[in-house]
């Protein structure tokens, strides 16, 4: 038996080479599919079984099970037209033939007489949506009892089951191409932010020169007010940067740098951050209670940042008219961190999230910030080895808490 082929450039789009050689690759990566057409020859005694992808201008093999010489491989085609596949996708039925020679409807056939064959099974391999595949088929020279019903069931279950395949395939391919994408546009999107802070450095320090130069004008009240704005405002555009680049590296693969020294004024190098947040908040009731005794080895500028993103938050969102809280001391070889506020409490269902990364709450007032302050916090506590820990509550406020190992 020689099959007829099929030279013909087809023009749809489902017929391009492409999308062939996609949907064969797919019945290729189905483990099962080799030891299903086995079964299917075992069981009917035919010697030619197929799963082929069937569409009104094609016919491609895209599995194949050949002991009578057939000659297809997958990838290999037939003129659709001179296939009973074409038939039976038409009608969405199967079409079975146990001898061709004396049925009544494909005695005088085309396709027995053109391929010479005798048994003829073609059952529909259609997807849960409809959308037509192809179709399970076998074929053998000699005649075949496969309109046996029990034949039949097998053929359809078999079918039913590529095509559930297929379907798994085509979801987890798109699954990841949309999270290769996904990791393409983060990336460059991490990477440009890393490279817009590093050049907001240089403008930023000349608005930073600029407000010193004000504030020295003491005899004229009105410019050292604004060139004090001014700093601030630059002190706080500062931090942002730095909550920029530090998430870039964490994400670009560098991670949370840390150079950890030990430290003998720690607890005056806290102060110095509560004391700024004041100076920035002259409105607000900020508290300390700094107990540190002895010398810590952390990061020192890492363990300041922590604490001023802390604090930037509790003022951010803490009640106008509640103290914010800052404590620090050590149990055993643990530096205990907390900064609490007054104010709404975080809802339940945000509690879990309020470490991701650029994720702010419904309620934020716009120009809040870019939501990087407590995912830089979580980054810094991690690097330490640390834990950091948040409750919320009406009665007892909003209270973070970073454990840090200091040994």
């Amino acid at each position: 038996m020689t099959p007829a082929p099929n030279p013909a450039t087809p023009a749809s789009p489902a017929d391009s080479a492409e999308a062939i050689a996609r949907d064969v690759s797919a019945v290729g990566r189905i483990s099962a599919v080799p030891s299903l057409l086995k079964i299917i020859c075992q069981n009917t005694g035919m010697g030619f079984a197929a799963i082929a992808r069937v569409t009104d201008g094609t016919w491609t093999a895209c599995a194949v099970e050949d002991t009578i010489q057939f000659g297809l491989q997958p990838g290999g085609q037939l003129k659709v037209e001179t296939t009973l596949c074409k038939e039976s996708r038409a009608a969405r039925l199967p079409v079975v033939i146990d001898h061709a020679g004396t049925d009544p409807v494909y005695r005088d056939h085309h396709t027995p007489q053109l391929y010479n064959i005798q048994s003829y099974i073609s059952v529909p391999i259609i997807y849960t949506n409809g959308d037509y595949f192809g179709n399970l088929c076998a074929i053998d020279p000699r005649p075949a009892n496969v309109s046996d019903p029990r034949t039949v069931a097998m053929f359809t279950a078999f079918a039913d089951l590529i095509a559930r395949q297929l379907e798994n395939e085509d979801r987890q391919e798109r699954a990841e191409v949309a999270l290769q994408s996904e990791r393409a546009t983060a990336e460059l999107r991490e990477q440009f932010i890393a490279v817009l802070g590093h050049d907001l450095r240089n403008p930023l320090s000349a608005v930073g020169a600029t407000a010193e130069l004000l504030i020295r004008r003491q005899a004229e009240p009105d410019l050292v007010k604004l060139g004090t704005r001014l700093k601030s405002s630059t002190r706080r555009m500062s931090g942002l940067i730095d909550d920029v680049l530090d998430f870039a590296r964490a994400r670009l693969g560098s991670g949370m740098g840390l150079a950890i020294r030990e430290a003998d004024f720690l607890t005056s190098a806290l102060k110095e951050v509560v004391d700024e947040a004041r100076a920035s908040n002259p409105q607000l009731d900020i508290r300390d209670e700094l107990s540190i005794n002895r010398v810590v080895r952390c990061d020192q500028p890492r363990i300041q940042q922590l604490l001023s993103n802390l604090i930037g938050n509790a003022v951010t969102h803490g009640g106008p008219n509640d103290p914010v809280v800052v404590r620090a001391t050590l149990e055993d070889d643990r530096l205990v961190l907390s900064v609490s506020n007054g104010g709404e409490p975080i809802p339940p269902d945000d509690l879990p999230r309020i470490f991701q990364p650029y994720w702010r709450p419904a309620n934020s007032k716009p120009g809040g910030g870019l939501g990087l302050g407590l995912y830089i916090c979580s980054e810094i506590v991690a690097a330490h080895g640390g834990t950091l820990e948040v409750t919320s509550s009406a009665a007892e406020g909003t209270r973070f808490v970073a454990t840090l190992p200091i040994g």
